[in-house]
């Protein structure tokens, strides 16, 4: 192969890994703020790149979900490990519920990968399956400990988990810790003998209106 031919190869090589790369930087930066059914268009047009660019290098938006979002979710995995090797259960429990919250509460993206099915084999269901174990297993070693009440369900922890963030998301640009408050009233409704300060001072009447009546 000549030196003419090497030096033409090379640049586009990096021409194609730096494409990528701001299409990803593009992808986490529109799918933290619109979900994950943000414009492709959007993010091609934040990355300098024409949409077929984008195609050329995600055929699918799974495969750009699954990039941008594998080391997010294996963040999340690791927090279930941690809170399973807590000495104190109730502990872990409440870090962990405090981080997925916290995870939710600034990333719009996260919180909807946390809900949408992904192909089955990839890597990132694969990483969210092993969580769901570790969050059943958490769940089982907090109520064996009797500090979590025992008619609660892992099902009920999430549920409740993801409605404190939605409920509070259009609110958050002038309450952004709200959730914290909210998150606090859950962890005292799931202990079998309550109650602590709560973290954060409650909304107004305002904010409530808006929260409640605005649609998600």
């Amino acid at each position: 192969m000549s030196d003419a031919r090497q030096t033409t190869q090379r640049p586009r090589r990096r021409d194609a890994r730096d494409n990528r790369d701001r299409i990803v930087a593009a992808a986490r930066e529109r799918f933290t703020a619109d979900g994950l059914d943000a414009s492709l268009n959007a993010i091609a047009r934040a990355a300098g790149v024409s949409i077929g660019t984008l195609y050329n290098h995600f055929p699918v938006r799974e495969a750009l979900i699954e990039e941008t979002f594998l080391g997010l979710a294996e963040e999340s995995l690791r927090s279930a490990e941690a809170a399973l090797g807590s000495d104190a259960p109730w502990d872990g429990l409440v870090q962990h519920l405090t981080r997925m919250a916290e995870l939710q509460a600034t990333d719009r993206g996260f919180t909807d990968l946390c809900v949408r099915s992904l192909p089955a084999g990839s890597p990132i269901e694969a990483v969210k399956s092993r969580g769901q174990q570790l969050f059943h297993e958490l769940i089982g070693r907090v109520q064996r400990s009797g500090e979590l009440r025992g008619d609660i369900d892992v099902t009920d922890i999430g549920l409740l988990l993801w409605s404190i963030v939605r409920a509070t998301e259009d609110i958050r640009d002038r309450a952004p810790r709200v959730w914290r408050r909210h998150l606090g009233v859950l962890l005292d409704g799931l202990q079998a003998e309550a109650a602590h300060p709560l973290p954060e001072p409650p909304i107004d009447h305002q904010l409530l209106r808006t929260a409640m009546t605005s649609s998600h």
